[in-house]
């Protein structure tokens, strides 16, 4: 079986082919290690109270160990935000270790963050989490749980980012002045893509022709500054920075739209366990989802904390990823500036999944993916959305103001 056929940067390389770009990287209290095992973290913070909400050595293990699907950046900001000071990193396996510390508070455990993509082989997230029972977070897009469902399903527990951030993106001045993917690609230029997800959707949707589908691309910004009547993947957290400001050939503004304004309507990235966690995990995840819940809004409050652990481990895993201190912030910009992150429509309550919403990604998207050849028919029959998430560990007091 195929992996996703998704257009994230999370799946291929982009960044390490864009060479020129310089990661600027803030001090934090860190040390390196290349250990099978992490040595003990020590914090300074305040111990929470026993049998508190922020207590969790009586029902998490000691360790609570969370899998990302690509290299630390901003979209991740609600996992690094709890690594507190003292932290080690394994250099060889792309982990970091510390105390898990929310808002001061050390609350008895630690946390594990591994970063996915290359470090992992580019597996995708639920494959990692059932040959390896020490995750017990994992960030698995909903549309790689609908792949993952026969085999190694996983359920989301609260939501990060609530909208994605993926975009198209094209140059203006060749677009006539374009503002919307339907103008842009009006004139029959190339969809450049690394999977057919996305340009399958606008296919349906009669925004562009079968003519214009190119899923070539590699993740580098070449073609796109040498040919920029085509129409290009990106992040509206990253290349719109990064194209401006970090890419010489180029150093001006694209155009772009967000994908989710046309149908892209996954939760990207949600957190999510094993099936058999939320009942043999219940007791933890009862403390840690709303954690979680607040994380993400505390990082986008005050992101220092967290993007200067990303920007030290994207300088210590040294993997060729680059990702500046600019780029970090111009993240949190956006996704501030955007709305991905907002509480959900549907409760007003932050992380909380929408049920309309998720029966809708697999009814549009199954059969994307079958067409693909990511899932089988028989198995993209059987989903019950319902099954792919659950709101019973939701704080519903946890909004955004």
């Amino acid at each position: 079986m195929s992996q996703p056929a998704s257009l994230s940067r999370r799946m291929i390389a982009r960044a390490v082919a864009v060479g020129a770009l310089t990661a600027t990287v803030a001090a934090v209290a860190g040390c390196s290690s290349s250990d099978a095992a992490a040595p003990e973290t020590t914090s300074t913070a305040a111990v929470a109270e026993k049998g508190g909400p922020l207590d969790l050595a009586s029902v998490c293990p000691a360790t609570i160990v969370m899998q990302q699907d690509w290299q630390p950046e901003s979209e991740h900001g609600a996992m690094y935000n709890l690594v507190g000071d003292g932290y080690t990193v394994d250099t060889d396996k792309k982990t970091v270790t510390g105390p898990l510390v929310v808002d001061g508070t050390d609350t008895g455990v630690k946390i594990e963050v591994r970063s996915g993509g290359p470090a992992v082989n580019f597996q995708p997230v639920p494959a990692l989490m059932y040959l390896d029972p020490d995750i017990l977070i994992g960030a698995v897009n909903t549309d790689a749980a609908i792949v993952a469902n026969a085999d190694q399903p996983t359920v989301a527990v609260t939501s990060q980012l609530t909208y994605s951030p993926q975009i198209l993106m094209w140059d203006p001045a060749s677009h006539d002045g374009a503002t919307t993917i339907k103008a842009a690609a009006a004139g029959g230029d190339p969809i450049v893509t690394s999977g057919d997800v996305i340009p399958n959707l606008l296919l349906s949707q009669g925004i562009i022709t079968a003519s214009q589908i190119d899923t070539s691309y590699e993740g580098t910004p070449q073609r796109f500054v040498s040919d920029p009547k085509i129409l290009q993947q990106g992040f509206a957290t990253a290349e719109p920075y990064i194209y401006k400001n970090e890419i010489s050939q180029w150093g001006k503004d694209v155009g772009y739209q967000l994908l989710s304004e046309l149908g892209y309507s996954v939760y990207p990235e949600p957190l999510a366990v094993r099936k058999a966690d939320v009942t043999d995990q219940a007791d933890c995840l009862k403390k840690l989802v709303p954690i979680m819940q607040q994380s993400q809004i505390d990082f986008l409050d005050s992101p220092e904390h967290g993007n200067s652990v990303i920007l030290d481990l994207v300088e210590q895993y040294d993997t060729g990823w680059t990702y500046s201190e600019g780029v970090a912030q111009f993240s949190v910009e956006q996704q501030k500036k955007l709305g991905l992150v907002a509480n959900d429509k549907a409760s007003g309550v932050f992380g909380q999944f929408d049920p309309d919403r998720m029966s809708s990604i697999v009814s549009d998207f199954a059969p994307i993916l079958v067409s693909a050849g990511s899932i089988t028919q028989d198995a993209a029959s059987a989903i019950d959305p319902s099954e792919l998430y659950t709101n019973q560990f939701i704080d519903t007091s946890i909004k955004m103001n």
